[in-house]
């Protein structure tokens, strides 16, 4: 069955040469593109029918940064950071804020399709519209997850979670007392090898993991290994 409509990417840079390239480059592979040329418009074009937001980080009226913690308000869609800022310490920043992927300028064609595609293929299982969904529910204490709605639980309480999130919980959810390196998980989650920045992008990740699922120190789910990697008991 085919899809009814094409997957819509958001892109906002205030550089008409990159907004002009990513746009033949999304176009070429079907995509439907919608365009800003700052934060804020990125903000306000956000809404549900966007599949994925790309964001430079240097723009006028509202940065990059801010504006992912804005759209994070708005929706759990998959954010890209497309960005000429590599340093690691603007990495930690953009996984921080709510980002979910970061890829320095000047990119490789197939890397930047490649990083598209795998976003808004997590985000449409995320979403529960992919074909091969499991009639399942994982559970620990009082944290479950509805693998048929993709529904995240505490308790009574839904838990909003970035695509990102959601696909690491599960991941280790389905295998309990499994300790799962930060390169497993990279690997597992991300589809690419591991390098050498994949470790902060993973403990960014799971600190966001945890702000979001525990209440304090005492009410871990996601436990440390130290030296080894993390994992759910």
């Amino acid at each position: 069955m085919e899809e009814k409509l094409k997957k819509r990417v958001l892109v906002a840079d205030d550089s008409p040469d990159i907004i002009k390239i990513v746009d033949i480059l999304l176009s070429n592979e079907g995509f439907e593109v919608v365009t800003a040329t700052n934060g804020q418009e990125a903000v306000d074009q956000v809404d549900e029918s966007i599949d994925l937001i790309i964001l430079d980080v240097v723009m006028p009226v509202k940065d990059g940064f801010t504006a992912c913690s804005e759209i994070r308000k708005k929706t759990n869609a998959p954010i890209l950071f497309l960005t000429a800022k590599s340093q690691e310490s603007d990495k930690v920043i953009g996984f921080s804020c709510g980002g979910d992927d970061y890829l320095s300028k000047p990119f490789t064609y197939s890397e930047f399709i490649s990083r598209v595609k795998s976003l808004i293929r997590r985000y449409y299982v995320y979403q529960g519209r992919n074909t091969e969904e499991e009639s399942n529910l994982l559970a620990t204490r009082d944290l479950s997850i509805d693998l048929d709605t993709q529904k995240v639980t505490i308790g009574d309480n839904d838990i909003q979670l970035t695509s990102i999130e959601y696909s690491m919980l599960v991941l280790m959810m389905q295998n309990r007392k499994k300790i799962f390196s930060s390169q497993n998980l990279y690997e597992s989650i991300w589809e690419e090898p591991y390098h050498y920045t994949a470790n902060n992008t993973i403990m960014v990740h799971i600190r966001n993991l945890r702000k979001k699922l525990e209440k304090s120190k005492d009410d871990q789910y996601i436990k440390t290994a130290w030296g080894k990697g993390y994992y759910i008991e």
